[in-house]
């Protein structure tokens, strides 16, 4: 039960951010803020969205997708925190990033404890 919250939470959260990648003025300003250009904005936006669709899915149809998924929106937010830290944000700033790649490192583990229990 506490996985498919987290799974619901996760992908909604990281489905309609990523949509803002590749549309809302505010996200394109936030990107060139990170120093980071209209590519990259992109693809971030591509793999949470990707991310998102493999967590729900992996869900429930495929837990090898799930954990790659969780495992993969993991290490995104941890290079989305790196460069947070890189331009300084404050720890308020900062935490969310910090958040997710620990709460999908979480899911990624609850996935995989699902694998070796099969």
């Amino acid at each position: 039960m506490v996985l498919q919250i987290l799974v619901l939470f996760i992908s909604v959260s990281f489905f309609f951010y990523g949509l803002g990648c590749f549309y809302s003025p505010t996200m394109y300003k936030e990107f060139e803020r990170f120093g980071l250009s209209k590519g990259q904005r992109k693809i971030t936006g591509f793999f949470q969205v990707l991310g998102a669709c493999g967590l729900s899915y992996g869900f429930y149809f495929n837990p090898i997708l799930g954990f790659s998924a969780a495992l993969g929106l993991s290490v995104l937010m941890s290079l989305g925190f790196g460069v947070r830290l890189k331009i300084k944000d404050s720890f308020v700033q900062s935490f969310p990033s910090l958040f997710f790649a620990l709460l999908n490192l979480f899911v990624s583990y609850q996935f995989y404890a699902l694998l070796i229990s099969v």
